[in-house]
């Protein structure tokens, strides 16, 4: 069974702290002791460590070994139209899981009025929800949740590889995605309401260089598109990654 991982602020001289709630739940909850093992994380690597000290909302750790932890195939941000925050809260749970370095919380032209002000205090909420999923995952790294954004500041991004999600008469996203990929590319996806994009965004988005794509010809739901599509990048990117099989040719008798 694999140890629970913890993510703590700084390693420093070979220990780190765990402080407030999540302390409590491992004092009160779990009733760890002095001698147990578990993971830790100060966001940049990976480490085993032994409990030293556990009481209240404090909970010491001595580091004993560094764990390898395997790297994300790929650098991804999703850029993510506000839904109702039920599902919103779905959808940064399951984009972290699917290995998303950047989740940028977006007003669209459909977005439903008031969710947009109301996300700017849901932000610290959502990013606990990012660090208990990114523990659950066995992350190294929590990812970024940015404040909430206009679309048009949205379309600005870094990315070498832009994909705007569309509708069925898009081309499928595994059909664009390039056939030379690295773990080093950062990939940025805009998954739009359920209304849909207006084509003034449509026209934005396509002068800033964002590549219209589809999952086929069905209608999904915005939590259902944005772990679908993540799961398609981050499975071409690591498949990119893995050594080819040499051929087998069996001869029969």
């Amino acid at each position: 069974m694999a140890r629970r991982r913890f993510f703590v602020d700084e390693i420093r001289g070979g220990a780190a702290e765990l402080l407030g709630e999540e302390a409590r739940h491992l004092t009160r909850v779990l009733r760890v002791e002095a001698g147990q093992r578990f993971e830790i994380s100060d966001n940049r690597a990976a480490w085993l460590a032994e409990v030293q000290e556990a009481r209240g909302e404090r909970v010491v750790f001595r580091v004993i070994e560094p764990i390898e932890s395997p790297a994300a195939p790929v650098r991804l941000t999703l850029a993510a139209a506000i839904v109702k925050f039920d599902r919103f809260e779905w959808i940064v749970e399951k984009a972290t899981e699917l290995a998303v370095e950047r989740i940028l919380p977006m007003e669209t032209a459909r977005t439903e009025k008031g969710l947009f002000e109301a996300a700017r205090k849901r932000v610290e909420r959502w990013r606990r929800i990012a660090r208990e999923s990114s523990q659950q995952a066995r992350r190294v790294s929590v990812p970024e949740i940015l404040p909430p954004a206009p679309f048009e500041r949205c379309l600005a991004g870094p990315a070498g590889y832009r994909y705007f999600l569309e509708e069925g008469s898009a081309p499928p996203l595994l059909a664009v995605l390039p056939e030379h990929r690295t773990a080093t590319d950062h990939v940025a996806l805009m998954l739009g309401p359920e209304g849909g994009w207006t084509a003034g965004e449509r026209s934005l988005a396509s002068a800033a260089g964002w590549l219209p794509v589809s999952l086929g010809p069905l209608v999904l739901r915005a939590e259902t598109a944005a772990a679908a599509a993540l799961a398609v990048i981050g499975n071409a990117w690591m498949t990119s990654a893995m050594p080819r099989q040499p051929n087998v040719t069996t001869i029969e008798d």
